[in-house]
C-alpha cells in the first residue's frame, strides 16, 4: 500500500510474432515457451495474457518472402496488417495493439534499411552502408499501413536519423494525428537480441548494426538520440535493453520526467531469466 514503485500487468506490453506461411503455433526454441503465430490466430494467441490483465500487444511480423527493400513490410495486406485488423476486431479500444516499424525482418540482407554500395570502395574497409533518406521514407510508408489497419501506436526501431519526424509527418498528411509514436530513442547496439533475431529471422547476413545502433559506452549521446525524438514528435521514449541499462533509464528520464518511458526487457535477458529458472 505504501510502495514507492507499483509495478502490474497493466503496465506490461506484450509482444506477439506473427508469421506468414504456418497454419499452428510454432515454438521458438531460443525463446523457451514462446511461440510464431499464424495472423489469423493474433487474437488467440493473446487470450491469456489478456485474462492475466495485459492490455498492450506489440506486433513483430516475419514475412513469407524478402528482398532487398523489404516491400512485404509496408503491403496493406501484410501479416501485420492482418494480425492488427483481428486483434482490433477481437478486442477493440479494450486492448492497445503496437506495432515494430522497422525493415530487418523484411530485407534479404537482415539490416534494418536500404543497402547501397560506397563508391569508391576502398581495400579494408565496409563497402556497404544503410541509406538514411531512402529508409525513412520507407518506414514512413510502414508506420502507415500500419495505422490503417488499426494499429494505435507505432515504434519505430531502427535508430535511423530523423525516423521519427518522417513518420509523424507520413502519419499526419493521412489524417492519422491521433496515431502514438513510441520510439525506440535509445537502442544499443547488443547480443542479447540474439534470440529475437532467431526468432524473427533476422539476423544481418553481412556486417553488423554497430553503425545505426548506439555504442554501449555512451550515456550522453543518450539525451542526444531522445532529445531528437521529442523534438521530432515522439509521444513515448524507449530505453532498449532494459536490465544492463538501468543507469541510462534513470538518466533518460530525469532529463524528459514528462515524456512516458518504456523499458524493453528483450529476448537474451528473457532467456537468460528462463534459463536460471529452470535451473
Amino acid at each position: 500500500m505504501v510502495a514507492e514503485t507499483r509495478l502490474d500487468a497493466g503496465r506490461l506490453i506484450m509482444p506477439l510474432f506473427v508469421k506468414e506461411g504456418i497454419g499452428n503455433p510454432e515454438p521458438i526454441e531460443s525463446m523457451p515457451g514462446y511461440y510464431r503465430y499464424p495472423a489469423d490466430k493474433a487474437a488467440e494467441a493473446m487470450e491469456e495474457a489478456y485474462s492475466l490483465g495485459i492490455r498492450a500487444v506489440l506486433v513483430f511480423g516475419i514475412p513469407g518472402s524478402k528482398d532487398k527493400a523489404g516491400s512485404e513490410a509496408y503491403r496493406r495486406d501484410g501479416v501485420v496488417q492482418r494480425a492488427v485488423r483481428l486483434l482490433k476486431e477481437t478486442y477493440g479500444s479494450e486492448l492497445v495493439v503496437a506495432t515494430d516499424v522497422c525493415l530487418c525482418q523484411y530485407t534479404e540482407h537482415g539490416h534494418c534499411g536500404i543497402v547501397a554500395r560506397r563508391e569508391p570502395c576502398l581495400g579494408g574497409g565496409e563497402c556497404w552502408y544503410v541509406d538514411n533518406d531512402k529508409t525513412i521514407e520507407l518506414l514512413g510508408r510502414i508506420a502507415l499501413s500500419h495505422a490503417e489497419a488499426g494499429a494505435d501506436m507505432v515504434a519505430p526501431s531502427s535508430m535511423m536519423d530523423g525516423m521519427v519526424q518522417a513518420i509523424r509527418k507520413t502519419l499526419d498528411s493521412e489524417g492519422f494525428t491521433d496515431t502514438i509514436i513510441m520510439s525506440y530513442a535509445v537502442k544499443y547496439a547488443s547480443n542479447f537480441y540474439g534470440p529475437f533475431r532467431d526468432a524473427a529471422g533476422s539476423a544481418p547476413r553481412f556486417g553488423d548494426r554497430r553503425s545505426y545502433q548506439m555504442d554501449p559506452r555512451n550515456a550522453r549521446e543518450a539525451l542526444k538520440e531522445a532529445r531528437l525524438d521529442v523534438e521530432e514528435g515522439a509521444d513515448i521514449l524507449m530505453v532498449k535493453p532494459a536490465l544492463p541499462y538501468l543507469d541510462i533509464i534513470s538518466i533518460v528520464k530525469n532529463a524528459f520526467p514528462e515524456y512516458p518511458l518504456a523499458a524493453y526487457s528483450v529476448s537474451g535477458e528473457y532467456a537468460m531469466i528462463k534459463a536460471a529458472a529452470e535451473k
